[in-house]
């Protein structure tokens, strides 16, 4: 099955990371890929735009199904390949229901209030033009989102969404690893600091982790000292 498949990537992309954790969770490492360089838009490139008219990655193939949005693939192989791997979505109604709702809040506000709010403020706007009195409000509603999840993982003692990897940690784990790389300090978050070590050993999170993370430290570090 995986001879059938293919993905466009970019290393470090959130939205790329998810469905590769997916496709090797489900078992389908060896997958045909190509790595795109977003500084030199390679995913405006011609085969790309054929298939995904965004210019965007992830763009996936499987046969003659084209699947582009990272949820949508994340889900589309959960649910076509439900017999495979690892089952990231429980056919149990309450666990069901659960894993859905910390899939879709992870990202909700992960993303926002983590990655657009406070992230995407540091890489898009220079140090000289940034206030103070702003970083500190962005700051604040990030930490505020960072206890929550503090919280369930102090309930599960485990995962996000209970005593099983699930796509909610597909979901969520990404920001949190990419926030450690941006200078978090999860020694103020114990029971994240022992959720981030547990899945980052994951061989599907071993196998798909950014590879310029390995070689390259962050141009910023907006969380360190501040959270």
């Amino acid at each position: 099955m995986a001879e059938n498949m293919f993905l466009f990537w970019g290393s470090g992309s959130i939205p790329c990371w998810k469905p590769m954790i997916v496709l090797e969770e489900k078992g389908f490492g060896g997958y045909k890929n190509k790595l795109i360089t977003f500084s030199n838009k390679e995913q405006k490139g011609e085969d790309i735009l054929r298939l995904n008219p965004r210019g965007q990655v992830p763009t996936f193939k499987d046969g003659d199904i084209v699947v582009n949005e990272s949820n949508a693939i994340c889900e589309y192989l959960e649910c076509t390949y439900n017999d495979k791997g690892t089952q990231l979505i429980p056919t149990d109604k309450a666990k069901r229901a659960r894993v859905l709702q910390r899939m879709h809040e992870a990202a909700a506000n992960m993303q926002q209030k983590v990655v657009l709010d406070l992230l995407y403020y540091f890489f898009q706007t220079k140090e000289e033009d940034r206030k103070e009195e702003e970083v500190a409000k962005k700051v604040e509603a990030a930490k505020e989102e960072l206890d929550r999840w503090e919280a369930y993982l102090g309930e599960t003692k485990a995962f996000v969404a209970g005593p099983d990897f699930s796509m909610a940690d597909v979901w969520f784990y990404p920001f949190i690893a990419q926030s450690v790389r941006m200078g978090l300090d999860l020694g103020k978050f114990p029971n994240m600091k022992a959720y981030y070590d547990k899945v980052t050993a994951r061989p599907s999170v071993q196998k798909s982790s950014p590879p310029h993370w390995k070689e390259e430290p962050p141009k910023i570090s907006p969380f360190k000292g501040r959270i």
